[in-house]
């Protein structure tokens, strides 16, 4: 049995999964998930959602079933709720709103990741919508205050599967804890999520904070090696190598090996004796690389 017609047994017990009620209600499932989850009548555990006690008052429960195991259903009644009524399901929504669902991504994350995908391209004068952008819905919109361009999208746009894996992709929101027994799927978690250390461009990384600064790098659209040699007749690898400028990054994480921590030494001398750019990016500094790599590069005249 496929969604659909999973949907259609619950509606026939009066009984809707969360995405025949998004359904009923005409909103997003994702955006009803979040709501939920806003309103306290549901909460993560691992990569599932399970009912809090509020929701349970709401008249949630859980369904069982052989093919889908234990997953949350509602009452019909619940579309007449004044709280779920009052969910706005035509506004629309911006790279800034979007990060209510992607809290670990900042606005400039999304708008590129959005651009990669071929929705938009980055100009002097903001964010230009591409042909495809316009094909899901769209609409290029300028700020009353700088006259900078930047785009808008129907509210469904978290719900495209493809945007959604590559936006979860590239937050730690799919490394969870073990669902809880019994935890109902997250319908929104994609089964085909890359591992924590590949990149979005296919490097195959030592770290969760190299997958950070390749991804940075890669959707910032700047071309970059990664364990490159640094010009030594000893051979010394740098993590990543930014050609544009001529810029060696190296990242340090909170626990370095001894061993790993004397070549990391051996190679910030080497960096220092050949008068070689460089730049360190330290564990504290994953949540802030725009400022860190941002600034470092712009210093070494590399706009981004």
């Amino acid at each position: 049995m496929n969604e659909g017609a999973r949907d259609g047994v619950e509606q026939e017990e009066g009984r809707l999964s969360t995405t025949a009620l998004a359904r009923k209600l005409n909103i997003p499932a994702q955006q009803l998930f979040t709501t939920l989850r806003d309103y306290g009548w549901i909460e993560r555990s691992g990569e599932s959602w399970i009912l809090t006690p509020k929701g349970e008052f709401e008249g949630g429960t859980y369904h069982q079933t052989r093919r889908y195991g234990r997953y949350i259903v509602w009452p019909e009644s619940l579309i007449h709720h004044p709280l779920l009524a009052a969910i706005e399901s035509n506004q629309r929504i911006n790279a800034a709103s979007m990060r209510r669902y992607y809290p670990l991504l900042h606005a400039r994350q999304i708008n590129r990741a959005l651009a990669e995908l071929g929705l938009q391209r980055h100009s002097i004068i903001g964010w230009e919508l591409t042909e495809r952008g316009k094909a899901l819905g769209g609409l290029q919109e300028e700020s009353d205050n700088s006259g900078a361009f930047y785009v808008t999208w129907p509210h469904e746009i978290i719900d495209n599967p493809v945007i959604h894996r590559e936006l979860t992709r590239q937050s730690d929101q799919s490394q969870q804890l073990a669902p809880a027994p019994g935890a109902e799927p997250d319908l929104f978690t994609s089964s085909a999520a890359a591992s924590p250390c590949i990149g979005v461009d296919g490097h195959k990384l030592g770290s969760p904070l190299e997958v950070r600064v390749c991804n940075w790098l890669y959707l910032a659209q700047l071309a970059h090696a990664y364990q490159r040699a640094l010009p030594t007749e000893e051979l010394v690898l740098a993590d990543f190598y930014v050609p544009e400028g001529n810029v060696y990054i190296d990242c340090w994480d909170a626990d370095i090996p001894a061993r790993a921590l004397s070549g990391k030494l051996h190679k910030r001398e080497l960096y220092r004796s050949l008068k070689l750019r460089h730049i360190e990016i330290n564990a504290a500094d994953a949540e802030r690389l725009d400022e860190v790599l941002g600034r470092g590069l712009l210093a070494f005249g590399i706009r981004c």
